[in-house]
């Protein structure tokens, strides 16, 4: 991850960093026996909820990860340091009541929909969003597994503590990394200022924006011609690393409005209306070059192989080398517009 952030130490990267120095020093303590790690694990504990939280709030919004933001989230770190050097009495305590309440604020997180992490790339803020549900899941399943192991070192003398610790530190850390990895991958390496302009072309893909428009609020049909033009005009969709917070910051409209406005309108999300465009810059293609299915792939504005076949599949019922070998049954020009495909779940 470190090297795929060009050697920068992301704040995923760091999530991941955190979990395996965290399930060192629980081997280090219950494996060896070395009792000096149970200064710093409680600490570190407390750290990687407030840090798991923080790494996916930043999903939400582009940039550099503004360090001002995280300092707060320390509190219940410096809470616990304060309890080891005093008291420990209160630390288990104190530790469920973290692990459960940053697992709360990140499902809670989770029910604004894939739409809210607008830093992701359109077309893997699902992947995002599937990961922010299971680590906010996670975290609300360690409370509960660090108040179990408790009541067994208080009651039943620690006789199953390390077997439990051992067994959901190895599914933690797995799962966890799994989920920190895949939200980390869906985030653009790059954070330009700007999306620089794309030269107009006479090759743009059909999408008559007025084909298959329902009722909605004048001001949506002005936000989705907006985002129209931009796209037929400025070929924005090329663009792999396009995220719904650059599109918006394009647009001049804020990306909550674009979201509100495309599903009102199309009744698909913002990722299904872009990866049109996309589809239909790759039918041209695919028609009128020889180029390799790859390459129509990457010119068209998608990422991965799997998130091409799935959406072309979506938008004309057969795969991209089904469709060429077809000749693609009719014209680029004849290409289903953008906004008549028949509405799909948004979210």
């Amino acid at each position: 991850m470190v090297r795929q952030d060009e050697g920068r130490l992301g704040l995923f990267p760091l999530l991941v960093g955190a979990f395996a120095l965290q399930a060192t020093l629980s081997g280090l303590n219950w494996s060896l026996g070395w009792h000096p790690v149970r200064l710093l694990q409680p600490i570190l504990a407390a750290v990687l909820p407030a840090l798991a939280f923080v790494a996916f709030e930043h999903l939400r919004r582009s940039g550099r990860p503004d360090p001002t933001r995280f300092w707060p989230h320390l509190a219940p770190a410096g809470l616990v340091a304060g309890l080891v050097a005093l008291r420990r009495e209160p630390i288990d305590l104190v530790l469920f009541a973290v692990y459960l309440g940053y697992g709360a604020a990140l499902l809670r997180m989770g029910r604004a929909g894939p739409g809210a992490l607008a830093a992701t790339r359109i077309g893997d803020e699902r992947v995002a969003h599937r990961a922010l549900v299971a680590l906010g899941a996670l975290l609300v399943a360690t409370a509960f597994v660090d108040a179990a192991v408790s009541l067994d070192l208080a009651f039943g003398g620690g006789r199953l503590a390390g077997t439990i610790l051992t067994v959901s530190g190895v599914l933690w850390l797995a799962a966890a990394g799994y989920a920190a990895t895949a939200a980390e991958g869906s985030r653009p390496a790059s954070e330009p200022d700007a999306i620089p302009d794309a030269p107009t072309s006479s090759t743009s893909p059909t999408a008559p924006i007025e084909a298959g428009m329902e009722a909605g609020p004048p001001e949506d049909a002005a936000i989705v011609t907006r985002i129209d033009l931009l796209m037929r005009e400025h070929h924005l969709y090329r663009d792999p690393d396009l995220t719904l917070e650059r599109l918006a910051r394009r647009a001049g409209v804020p990306a909550r409005q674009i979201s509100a406005a495309l599903n009102r309108v199309h009744g698909r999300n913002v990722s299904q209306v872009v990866n049109e465009y996309r589809v239909a810059e790759a039918r041209r293609r695919l028609v009128d070059t020889r180029e390799p299915v790859t390459t129509v792939m990457l010119e068209s504005g998608f990422g991965t192989k799997s998130n091409f076949n799935r959406e072309f599949l979506r938008v004309t019922g057969m795969s991209p080398s089904a469709y060429r070998r077809s000749s693609g049954g009719t014209s680029a020009e004849a290409a289903p517009a953008v906004g008549t495909q028949s509405p799909a779940p948004t979210s």
